[in-house]
């Protein structure tokens, strides 16, 4: 399931996906940022430009650079800012291409496994025209990035 709703500006994306694997097999992946270049399509040019990022930790600092329109490309600075070890972390963008970007991974262990919830706020910069920019490409890039992630994840770990 992945769905976008709008409330006081600030646009949420909220993506589900029942993953058939043990808590710790789905901590250990997501919580490696080095991972996250895996789950991205390729054509998003993702790449970690501060080095080796190790394992994940509150404060952590990670920059990228990553191409959101084809020849075009920007770099991204996140923070980790909450880890709670196999329920949850939030990265926080720092600098980059939105106005804020809130990033919740949450994990919840049920009988098929693990629930894995992605919950995204972020508010567009430039007004009107970062509105703009969220209907007529922003929504559907951002959809279609996590739809490759959930086909690449069910081809990793199975449905």
């Amino acid at each position: 399931m992945i769905e976008i709703k709008k409330h006081s500006g600030i646009y949420t994306l909220t993506v589900m996906q029942q993953l058939p694997i043990g808590l710790s097999e789905a901590w250990e992946f997501f919580s490696s940022p080095k991972n996250l270049e895996k789950i991205t399509p390729q054509q998003m040019g993702f790449k970690i430009t501060s080095g080796e990022p190790g394992k994940m930790y509150p404060g952590q600092i990670i920059s990228y650079k990553v191409s959101p329109l084809p020849g075009i490309k920007t770099s991204w600075v996140t923070e980790i800012t909450q880890v709670k070890h196999g329920k949850f972390f939030v990265d926080e963008q720092r600098f980059g291409p939105y106005r804020m970007w809130h990033h919740e991974h949450h994990f919840e262990e049920n009988e098929q496994g693990v629930m894995m919830t992605d919950k995204v706020s972020y508010k567009m910069p430039f007004g009107f025209l970062g509105h703009l920019a969220q209907v007529l490409l922003v929504k559907k890039q951002l959809k279609g990035i996590f739809e490759y992630r959930v086909k690449v994840l069910e081809e990793k770990f199975g449905k």
